[in-house]
């Protein structure tokens, strides 16, 4: 393993986010986590420091941000959004900006939370957003992007989705029948996201990669413990 020293993160407040940040705050060999968000996180160890911003302005921190490796889990939904203008701010302009920065800062490492069925010619809007912020970001410059491709998450979200609750609910059932080439579709825990991406920013090895959602699952499935990785 290489092991980063530095690493700059965003969307540390959302369902993997928050998950990855604890990781990260608990991995020795990570001696120091830049954090951006739109409101103080609160306390965390000594090694993360936050920066509270506009992410209006982002690129206003373009030059300043260093780090080894840069990680974004920025996302939301058109409905939390509140229309699709406002959403491909975030899942793409955001992402998009801070990839660049990440660019001239000359990082080694990019990782990003996309989606499944993320296709740049969809018919679907979500999903071409997705897909074009994902074809946006291969041509940037950046030795290593890593791209993660969840399906349905599983977690405590601090707002009520109704469509994703009930989904949650049957994910027990649904997934008992995922087998084979369905096993991608199954729903995953972003605890276990969170792991395979704490795993993953250990390592670098150049190139472009997609992990689809039952890669990500076998990932957190080889990490024995919940906190150290060791």
């Amino acid at each position: 393993m290489n092991f980063p020293t530095d690493i700059c993160m965003t969307g540390a407040t959302g369902l993997v986010g928050n998950e990855l940040l604890l990781l990260l705050a608990n991995i020795d060999h990570v001696d120091r986590v830049t954090v951006l968000s739109r409101k103080p996180l609160g306390r965390f160890p000594a090694k993360i420091e936050n920066i509270v911003l506009d992410f209006d302005k982002l690129a206003n921190y373009s030059g300043s941000l260093k780090a080894h490796t840069f990680v974004c889990c920025l996302g939301t939904t058109i409905k939390v959004a509140g229309s699709q203008e406002a959403f491909r701010k975030v899942d793409y302009d955001y992402v998009m900006e801070f990839a660049k920065i990440a660019e001239k800062a000359q990082a080694q490492k990019f990782m990003v939370i996309s989606a499944m069925g993320a296709n740049a010619e969809s018919s679907v809007f979500y999903n071409r957003v997705k897909g074009e912020m994902e074809r946006d970001l291969r041509k940037l410059s950046i030795p290593q992007i890593e791209v993660f491709r969840p399906s349905l998450l599983v977690g405590e979200r601090k707002e009520h989705r109704t469509g994703e609750a009930f989904a949650i609910k049957l994910a027990p059932i649904m997934n008992a029948l995922m087998i084979g080439p369905l096993k991608k579709y199954k729903a995953i825990a972003a605890k276990d996201v969170a792991k395979a991406m704490a795993l993953a920013a250990l390592n670098f090895n150049a190139g472009q990669f997609i992990y689809e959602s039952d890669e990500i699952q076998r990932m957190s499935d080889s990490i024995k413990s919940d906190v150290s990785l060791e």
